[in-house]
């Protein structure tokens, strides 16, 4: 998330997690294709509302190798507070993940994309790079993930005085109801610095979700909240909210 300093608005957004479950194509040579699609009531980044607490489309594609290299794209509507009045979010990633008997490892790194932007804003820059490490591990219905993303120093994340960088640590947990199509998940997060993407605060996130998958598509509600008031285009973008989700797999 960015905001500008030049109009006092709160900005920007990237999410690891993608807009819906994977189905993969195989492509042969141990190659496989996924993608998905997803509506969204409000489009949330570590609790912070990139939409003004409004609808946002989204989706995503990745080409995925057997030997755990992966890369693809991750894209969503936004509202114009977020970078320097780009509507766009695109998100490009690249990683290695692999899985050792419940242990999951995954790293790789998200290159923040927002189209337009410096030619509605001369001079603005607002794209900017994180890498991020993750590690879950599931034990029956249950799976534990802790990540760490961080952002090195850099012009975009700047609070007006140089560059600035961002470590954010979260953990989540999920557990799928057995018998059922339902599966319940938590989160809390933590932003340990104080940089651009962060309204020059440290602040803590959290939500509690339930989803509901059948065939391709997935019905998820979640309670998201900060413990931080920060003002959007109009309104309090991290506020406590509903947010419903609908998206379909590919």
């Amino acid at each position: 998330m960015r905001k500008s300093l030049l109009t006092g608005l709160a900005a920007l957004a990237f999410t690891t997690a993608l807009a819906s479950p994977a189905m993969a194509a195989d492509l042969g040579g141990g190659l496989s294709v996924s993608g998905g699609a997803a509506l969204v009531s409000d489009y949330r980044f570590r609790g912070i509302s990139q939409t003004d607490k409004d609808f946002a489309i989204q989706g995503n594609i990745f080409l995925n190798h057997s030997s755990g290299l992966y890369v693809g794209t991750w894209g969503s509507s936004i509202d114009d507070y977020v970078a320097g009045g780009s509507d766009q979010e695109i998100d490009l990633i690249g990683g290695f993940k692999k899985s050792f008997g419940g242990t999951t490892l995954d790293v790789g790194f998200i290159y923040y994309y927002y189209p337009g932007a410096e030619k509605i804003t001369a001079g603005l820059d607002t794209d900017f790079f994180e890498p991020y490490v993750a590690l879950s591990h599931t034990l029956g219905p249950v799976t534990g993930k802790v990540m760490v993303a961080y952002a090195p120093k850099q012009n975009a994340l700047s609070l007006g005085a140089g560059k600035e960088d961002n470590l954010y640590v979260s953990g989540d947990l999920t557990a799928a109801i057995p018998n059922t199509p339902i599966t319940l998940s938590g989160h809390v997060g933590r932003n340990f610095e104080e940089s651009y993407i962060t309204f020059g605060e440290k602040y803590t996130d959290w939500n509690v979700g339930a989803s509901y998958t059948r065939g391709p598509l997935t019905f998820m509600v979640q309670y998201v909240d900060t413990d931080k008031d920060f003002i959007g285009s109009t309104k309090n973008i991290s506020k406590e909210g509903i947010v419903g989700t609908v998206s379909v797999a590919f």
